[in-house]
């Protein structure tokens, strides 16, 4: 495999950890299985993970012709999703999980569902927006088999290392506190908010030539 297709897997995943923040969707985890055994936190854990990965891929190989169905150029779709990654990165900054990744009445109706693993760990807070946008952008920029293949390898990286996060939650969560939490959140928002920039910029470039 070539170092420059290498980088873009590279690139995508930085991107993916910068969107989804595990780190600081850790306290929500710990808060919705706080009432779990170890086995069934472990449990939901490996649920969350491997609904990530559905989606995600669902939306590497189903996105374009979703666009293509709705007559969406891929530019117009990145520009909307690099805005959508700054009005994430902006709340992130501000220490915030954000409400375009869950808003009030998803939070209050959270705490009743059996399976948080899907709702509303995976869907929204994990495989949001930003992430499905960028993994939309990034599998019609590289649309090649060999391109979408290892765009979803690099999903499966990234959901296993979220998994591996989600087994030790509590006591990361311990160890650095809110106010480390806090700390990391916004550097992955300041991360996210150039990725939304180059979307922006990548997508204003086709579609308005004499601007950029």
């Amino acid at each position: 495999m070539q170092a420059i297709e290498i980088g873009i897997f590279l690139h995508f995943l930085v991107g993916l950890f910068a969107t989804v923040n595990p780190v600081g969707i850790m306290p929500v985890f710990v808060s919705l299985t706080g009432s779990m055994t170890p086995e069934e936190r472990n449990k939901t854990a490996l649920t969350t993970n491997t609904a990530v990965v559905v989606i995600l891929v669902v939306a590497l190989v189903a996105g374009q012709h979703l666009l293509d169905l709705f007559s969406i150029s891929i530019d117009s779709f990145r520009v909307a999703g690099g805005l959508l990654l700054l009005s994430i990165a902006f709340s992130m900054m501000n220490g915030k999980i954000g409400e375009v990744k869950q808003n009030k009445e998803e939070k209050s109706e959270s705490v009743i569902r059996e399976q948080v693993g899907v709702v509303p760990l995976a869907m929204p807070l994990m495989a949001g927006p930003g992430a499905i946008s960028s993994t939309i952008v990034y599998g019609s920029k590289y649309p090649t088999m060999t391109s979408t293949i290892g765009i979803a390898i690099t999903i499966v990286v990234f959901a296993f290392g979220c998994w591996l996060l989600f087994r030790s939650a509590p006591l990361i969560v311990r160890f650095l506190g809110q106010t480390g939490i806090n700390v990391i959140t916004r550097i992955m928002g300041l991360i996210l908010a150039a990725l939304g920039i180059e979307f922006i910029i990548n997508g204003l470039k086709v579609m308005l030539p004499g601007l950029v």
